[in-house]
C-alpha cells in the first residue's frame, strides 16, 4: 500500500510542515522518520524500530561520518581563527573599508561565488568569514543565511570544477545522449535559470536595499541589535594581536588543501589512476566525504602551530577550541543525522519509482512544457526528499529518455531538472545544504527556512515561466536576457509594493 506511491512523500511533507508550525526541527524530523519507518514496516513496532535504527540512523552516520569529520574540523578551525583575534581584526578591516550593508551584503556575494569547490565547504567558510562583516553592519544572521545558502548549492551547480559537477556528470556519463557526462553538465549551465537568476536576484535586492516577507522582521530586529544569532553561542577569549593576516592565512590553507584533498582522492597524483594529472577527471572521481577532512585536518594542523608560533594563544588554550569547536557543531550534526534518516525512509518507500511513473507519464502530452513540468517536479522532489544529489540522480536517466539525443531540448530539460533539484534543495528545511548554512550563519535553523522561503520562491517562479519560454525559443542568450529584466522589474514592484504598505 506505502511502497511505490504518493505515501512514500507523506514522511517528509508531515516532517516540513511541522518544523514551520512549531518551529523546531528536532522533533520535526524525528516524527517524519518515525511515521516512515512505520509505513515501511506496515506499522509494525518492532519492525518499524528496527527499520527506524538499522536502515535509517545507523547508515545516516555511516554514510555521512567524513562530513561529520569536516563539520567538527572546521568547528575547530573557526574556533583558533576567533581566539587569535583574526575574526575580530577582518570585522575592524571590513568597518573600514566596507562602508555601506549594500557593500557587506555583495563582498558576501562574492566570496560565495569564489568558493564553488563544495557547498559544505562554501557554507562554513563564508560564514566564518563574514559574519564579523555582516555583524558590524547590523545585517542579520537570517539575512547572512540567506546569502550564504543562495552562494553555495546554485554556484557549485555552474562550476564545472566542483564536487557537484562530478555527481552530475557521473550520473549522465553512460547514459545514451550522445555527450559525455561533464558535456551535458557545461552545455547545461546557460539555461541553469534558477541558479543564474538567483545571482541576479541577490545583486538587484541588496543594490535596492529592501527585503520582504518573514525577512522583514528579523532585519528590523538587527537594527536595534538583535541579530537573530545562537543564543547558546559559544564565547571564547579573543587575542588583542590578531591581525588580518591571522583571518587570511588559515582560511587560504583551508581552500588549498581541501582542493588538493579533493584533486589527490580523484586519482590526480596517482600515475596509475585514469586521472592522472587530469583536473576533470580528478573531481569526476573524488569523494568530498573523504577528500574534505584529508584537507581539513592538514589545514588544522596548520592553523595551530600557526596560532602558537603567532602567541595569539597558548597550547591550553588551544586545545580548549577542540572542544568548543565541537560543541559549536552538534547541533547541525543532529539535524543532518536526522534530515538524512528521513532520506533513507523516503528511498526505502519508493519515491525514485513513484516519480519516475510520473514523469513516464507527463512526457506524451506536455512534450513542449516539459522542461517547466520537469522543473517543478525536481523542485518538488528535491524539497520533500532535501537531497539534490537524489533529485537528479533519478530524474537524469528519465530525462534524456525523454528528448532526442544530442538536442537543445534535451540540454534545456537537463538543466530544468538540475535547476529544480537545487530551488527544492534551497527550499528545504531538511536540506543538508540548509543546515549547513544555518550553521555558517550561527542562526536557528527554522528561522532561517521561514526568512529565505519567500525570495526563493519568487526566483523560482520566475524560472518556471523561463522555462515555458525556453520550450519554444530554445535560445539560451534571449531567455537570459528577459529572465534577468523579470527578476529585477519583479523586485521593483515588491518593492514599490512593501514601500506602500
Amino acid at each position: 500500500m506505502f511502497m511505490n506511491s504518493f505515501w512514500a512523500l507523506v514522511p517528509p511533507i508531515i516532517a516540513i510542515g511541522l518544523a514551520l508550525i512549531i518551529k523546531e526541527a528536532y522533533s520535526s524530523l524525528f516524527i517524519g522518520g518515525v511515521i516512515g519507518a512505520l509505513f515501511v514496516a506496515n506499522f509494525q513496532p518492532v519492525a518499524a524500530l528496527d527499520t527506524l535504527i538499522n536502515d535509517g540512523m545507523v547508515p545516516a552516520i555511516s554514510d555521512n561520518a567524513g562530513i561529520f569529520l569536516f563539520l567538527v574540523i572546521l568547528g575547530i578551525v573557526v574556533a583558533l581563527i576567533n581566539l587569535s583575534g583574526g575574526s575580530a581584526a577582518f570585522g575592524r578591516w571590513a568597518a573600514v573599508h566596507i562602508k555601506t550593508k549594500v557593500g557587506a551584503m555583495l563582498a558576501t556575494f562574492v566570496l560565495g561565488i569564489l568558493i564553488f569547490i563544495d557547498d559544505y565547504f562554501n557554507c562554513l567558510t563564508v560564514g566564518a568569514v563574514m559574519r564579523p562583516v555582516t555583524d558590524s553592519h547590523k545585517i542579520s544572521r537570517q539575512k547572512l543565511a540567506y546569502l550564504i545558502d543562495a552562494t553555495a548549492a546554485p554556484v557549485c551547480m555552474i562550476a564545472p570544477v566542483s564536487s557537484w559537477a562530478a555527481a552530475v556528470s557521473s550520473t549522465a556519463e553512460d547514459l545514451d545522449c550522445g555527450l559525455s557526462g561533464i558535456q551535458l553538465f557545461i552545455k547545461a549551465i546557460p539555461f541553469n535559470f534558477y541558479s543564474l537568476f538567483t545571482f541576479v536576484f541577490i545583486i538587484a535586492i541588496g543594490i535596492m536595499n529592501f527585503d520582504y516577507g518573514a525577512m522583514v522582521k528579523y532585519q528590523e530586529a538587527a537594527q536595534k541589535g538583535d541579530l537573530g544569532g545562537l543564543a547558546n553561542a559559544e564565547e571564547t577569549k579573543i587575542s588583542q594581536r590578531g591581525k588580518l593576516c591571522d583571518l587570511i592565512i588559515p582560511v587560504v590553507v583551508l581552500i588549498i588543501t581541501c582542493t588538493i584533498g579533493m584533486l589527490y582522492v580523484g586519482g590526480f597524483f596517482d600515475a596509475e589512476s585514469g586521472n592522472f594529472h587530469n583536473i576533470i577527471g580528478s573531481f569526476g572521481d573524488t569523494d568530498a566525504f573523504v577528500a574534505l577532512p584529508w584537507g581539513g585536518i592538514i589545514a588544522l594542523i596548520f592553523t595551530v602551530i600557526y596560532v602558537l608560533c603567532r602567541k595569539t594563544a597558548s597550547f591550553t588554550e588551544a586545545m580548549e577550541c577542540v572542544k568548543n569547536g565541537f560543541f559549536a557543531m552538534v547541533p547541525p550534526i543532529l539535524i543532518l543525522t536526522l534530515a538524512v534518516t528521513l532520506k533513507n525512509m523516503t528511498t526505502l518507500l519508493g519515491a525514485r519509482e513513484f516519480i519516475g511513473a510520473l514523469m513516464e507519464g507527463a512526457a506524451a502530452s506536455l512534450f513542449s512544457l516539459l522542461p517547466a513540468v520537469i522543473f517543478l517536479v525536481g523542485c518538488f522532489l528535491a524539497f520533500a526528499t532535501g537531497t539534490s544529489w537524489g533529485t537528479f540522480g533519478i530524474l537524469i536517466p528519465i530525462v534524456t529518455a525523454m528528448f532526442p539525443a544530442d538536442s537543445t531540448l534535451l540540454i534545456i530539460g537537463i538543466s530544468a531538472c538540475l535547476a529544480g533539484a537545487v530551488c527544492g534543495d534551497h527550499c528545504s528545511p531538511i536540506s543538508d545544504t540548509t543546515i549547513m548554512s544555518s550553521a555558517g550563519a550561527q542562526c536557528e535553523h527554522v528561522t532561517h527556512v521561514a526568512t529565505q522561503l519567500p525570495y526563493a520562491i519568487t526566483v523560482a517562479a520566475i524560472s518556471f515561466v523561463m522555462y515555458i519560454v525556453a520550450g519554444f525559443v530554445q535560445n539560451a542568450a534571449i531567455c537570459l536576457i528577459i529572465g534577468a529584466v523579470l527578476t529585477v522589474g519583479t523586485l521593483v514592484v515588491i518593492k514599490k509594493k512593501v514601500t506602500q504598505k
